[in-house]
């Protein structure tokens, strides 16, 4: 009977630790788009002002 109990609190902890973690990874991971125009390099001239290097 004890050891019953122990495992039914063991697997309770468990499903609430991996609820928890689930919500911090989601929280924590960047939105980023992966659109290809969005992988093209923020060159920063002078000014600061960011521009697109033309690649020949």
């Amino acid at each position: 009977m004890l050891a019953r109990r122990f495992t039914i609190i063991c697997l309770i902890c468990m499903l609430l630790g991996m609820g928890m973690s689930f919500l911090v990874q989601n929280t924590a991971r960047p939105a980023y788009s992966s659109g290809g125009s969005n992988s093209l390099p923020c060159v920063y001239d002078i000014s600061g002002h960011c521009s697109t290097p033309v690649f020949r």
